[in-house]
């Protein structure tokens, strides 16, 4: 019996004629195959996460990717917490949905330059809770980097749900070669011991550790100009030195990113000459040394443009396969 010939078809398993004949090994292999070609495009993979909830990770995530676009990069966002989606509402996309092409799914745009995907561009509705065991969040993870036309990028901005279990053991496995994890935490010792974990899961899964950003660190006072210290501070810079980890910075508390956040506008795109927005593009500008120590900053300078805000009309046509 002749052996079958290896597959090189870029149509999803589901909706290839040919697939019938396939054994679930090749299906499998096949799979693989789709998301390291998709890989091949992206120059830098970055995982965002967080020992615990409730830290601001996801906020970071949104002003690290818009960051990266304003300063010309080509950039995608995949928010891979799929029972908790909030990255559409923080870019004011939750009302898109993906399209689907004969080549692949289309990511919705933000930005010309900034392509985000999310389990929220799916659901029926907004309050409609994703209830999957841990295969069917790899399954779906899968699709994400394999069968999405992200085309070429220079980062990749993966936004973890809390803690070290399903998603981020799923996004490693599944990336393959992580070029960076970022760990958000605020300056309470109940976040640090949690993301102290996250630098350790890191390590065990052998992606290399681009520093820590305390999150929520000090209030400015806007009637004395006083800094307060809310959640203390100080605390994500002393894991960091603990761990033998970088400290990325401190992004200070600031009422008007709560706002930005609900109305779906960065904060650092909207207040850009802010303290929390400084500190947002100083953590950026050390993850991109970090990852690109030999720097292409310079070619990419030459080639900046604005970058275009979405009207939110692109995503909005149909329903992906």
């Amino acid at each position: 019996m002749s052996e079958k010939k290896k597959c090189t078809s870029t149509q999803e398993c589901e909706s290839c004629a040919e697939s019938k004949s396939c054994s679930e090994d090749e299906k499998s292999a096949h799979r693989e195959r789709m998301v390291g070609e998709k890989l091949s495009h992206i120059d830098h993979r970055i995982m965002v996460m967080s020992g615990k909830g409730g830290v601001g990770k996801s906020t970071v995530a949104v002003n690290l990717a818009v960051s990266f676009a304003r300063k010309g990069f080509e950039v995608g966002i995949l928010d891979a917490d799929i029972h908790g989606p909030n990255i559409p509402k923080m870019l004011g996309l939750d009302h898109s949905r993906l399209i689907g092409t004969p080549q692949g799914i289309l990511p919705v745009p933000f930005y010309s330059n900034l392509k985000v995907l999310s389990i929220a561009f799916m659901l029926p509705e907004n309050d409609a809770p994703v209830v999957w065991r841990g295969p069917m969040k790899h399954g779906v993870f899968q699709q994400f980097l394999g069968e999405v036309e992200w085309g070429d990028l220079d980062y990749l901005i993966v936004d973890l749900p809390p803690g070290t279990g399903d998603e981020p053991l799923s996004i490693a496995h599944l990336i393959g070669e992580v070029d960076a994890s970022v760990i958000v935490t605020t300056p309470q010792e109940v976040a640090l011991l949690d993301s102290r974990k996250a630098v350790v899961f890191s390590r065990m899964v052998h992606v290399p550790v681009a520093g820590i950003v305390e999150n929520m660190s000090g209030f400015l006072c806007p009637h004395c100009g006083k800094e307060i210290d809310l959640f203390k501070i100080g605390g994500g810079e002393k894991a960091a030195r603990e761990l033998q980890v970088p400290f990325l910075g401190r992004i200070p508390l600031d009422p008007q990113i709560v706002r930005n956040c609900d109305q779906g506008n960065p904060f650092v795109a909207a207040n850009p000459d802010s303290a929390a927005a400084r500190a947002f593009i100083e953590i950026s500008n050390r993850i991109e040394k970090f990852v690109n120590p030999a720097g292409k900053k310079e070619e990419k300078e030459s080639s900046i443009q604005q970058p275009r805000p979405s009207t939110g009309k692109e995503g909005k046509a149909t329903e992906a396969r």
